[in-house]
């Protein structure tokens, strides 16, 4: 199941990097919520598409998702691991950031969106 949650955290992360936020909304179901570290929700596949395109446009990218562990309950899927991403800091110098990263998934059709995703 790990190796299915890490192809499911790659696709997001290959989706994310090449700067395709269009898809990357897509990703999400269409009550799907991100709740990002220390920010306010956002619900909704296109505003999380827009969050995303912001947070690019202020210079994240390079972002890796490991997935630790992974647990399938009917049709949800519950992935939680490690994030790390590069972005401006102090000075205008690159930095790195990381943390914990949880995403709940939904089968729909045939593939998986997510229904909340947070990281801290």
């Amino acid at each position: 199941m790990t190796s299915q949650g890490q192809a499911i955290a790659d696709l997001w992360d290959q989706t994310f990097n090449k700067g395709d936020t269009a898809a990357l909304g897509r990703l999400y179901a269409d009550d799907g919520k991100v709740l990002p570290s220390g920010g306010s929700p956002v619900q909704g596949s296109q505003d999380i598409a827009n969050f995303f395109a912001d947070l690019q446009a202020k210079g994240f990218k390079d972002h890796k998702i490991t997935v630790q562990d992974a647990s399938e309950k009917g049709e949800t899927l519950i992935l939680t691991g490690l994030w790390q991403l590069t972005g401006p800091g102090e000075g205008g110098q690159a930095q790195s950031y990381g943390g914990n990263w949880v995403n709940v998934l939904e089968r729909q059709g045939d593939g998986w969106r997510s229904l909340l995703h947070t990281w801290n």
